[in-house]
């Protein structure tokens, strides 16, 4: 079951005012970058941010009807399809070089943002270095915004059960945050983390650990 909103108020005054074990890495990138995107965040990260983000009904029903009242339109038939190819080929182009691996599941893509060049180490604040890639991201999220947006932080097996889940959600709500920045609707998204409890590949290895340690965003076409 996922995680009750959790909102505090500085998060709140953020928003309006602006997860078996493999070593197969399936994800990859297109060979053309567009560096013209910049800026910087507008808010302090920070604080708890979980869940469904502003639908009153806390719940996948929930945003769906905070979608179609936003004037979102669904998506149907082979237009699913086409629609999420493009979006795909665009955050292709824009992420390539930047670390940040573009993978398709179905009609789902998602995004992998690993730590180390998104957070510093044990830091839950996105690094300045990684605006633009974020800039990037928002950029192509609000051109297709018939999509909605899971933000998912997961760590690797070093440390407490505890502090992995928390930072993971904390890492998860900081680049929410940063999303909604810059314009990405705040009704589209659902954050949380899962800590160590779901990994990509073994924990055994410092490079193992280093996949398992990061944000994804899974971007769902929008079928209301």
């Amino acid at each position: 079951m996922r995680t009750k909103l959790i909102l505090t108020g500085a998060s709140i005054a953020i928003l309006l005012g602006g997860a078996a074990c493999t070593t197969v890495d399936p994800y990859r990138s297109a060979p053309v970058r567009n560096n013209t995107a910049t800026g910087a965040i507008t808010g302090a990260l920070g604080g708890a941010l979980l869940g469904y983000l502003t639908n009153t009904s806390n719940s996948e029903q929930g945003r769906k009807n905070a979608l179609i009242g936003a004037g979102i339109g669904a998506l149907g038939g082979a237009a699913v399809g086409a629609y999420m190819d493009r979006q795909q080929r665009e955050l292709e182009a824009e992420l390539s070089g930047s670390g940040v691996g573009v993978a398709r599941q179905g009609d789902n893509l998602v995004l992998r943002m690993p730590s180390d060049v998104t957070f510093a180490s044990n830091q839950s604040a996105v690094t300045p270095r990684f605006y633009a890639t974020l800039d990037d991201v928002a950029g192509v999220l609000n051109r297709y915004d018939q999509s909605t947006i899971d933000i998912i932080g997961h760590a690797d097996s070093d440390g407490a059960d505890d502090y992995n889940l928390d930072l993971s959600r904390r890492r998860a709500s900081a680049v929410a945050q940063y999303l909604v920045s810059h314009n990405v609707l705040a009704d589209r998204l659902y954050v949380d983390g899962r800590g160590e409890s779901e990994p990509v590949a073994t924990n055994a290895t410092a490079e193992g650990k280093a996949l398992n340690r990061r944000v994804e965003i899974v971007i769902r076409p929008f079928r209301g």
